[in-house]
């Protein structure tokens, strides 16, 4: 009997050891599956982010080039308003100064209607 029970116990052995072989196998293929999903994953999420950065710049090239055409523009109208202002300083400006002279000059000294109304 102990020769039987002997060999009882070494199928039962034998057993756990396959059966821990095939917990080690399922582990490593969890694994393996883990790391290729994480792969995969990652993959998806750099083909993604550069599918937006590519609408993102078609975006704001669209839109940039809006505002470079209004930004061109006014600067032209600035410049042609300062073109403006400084030829009529060039044509009048002496005669601006004179007059501002003449009433910085010319004092006409009287009471406020309030004061005289007061006196």
């Amino acid at each position: 009997m102990s020769a039987q029970n002997s060999a009882g116990i070494q199928t039962l052995l034998d057993a756990e050891r396959d059966a821990q072989k095939i917990v080690q196998k399922a582990r490593e293929y969890r694994t393996k599956r883990v790391k290729d999903a994480r792969s995969e994953a990652q993959k998806e999420i750099e083909e993604y982010r550069q599918q937006k950065e590519r609408e993102f710049q078609k975006f704001e090239s669209e839109h940039n080039s809006g505002n470079k055409k209004a930004e061109e523009e006014a600067d032209e109208a600035a410049k042609t308003k300062m073109r403006e202002i400084k030829e009529a300083g060039d044509k009048s400006g002496d005669q601006v100064v004179e007059e501002l002279l003449k009433r910085v000059m010319e004092v006409n000294p009287e009471v406020p209607e309030r004061l005289a109304a007061e006196g």
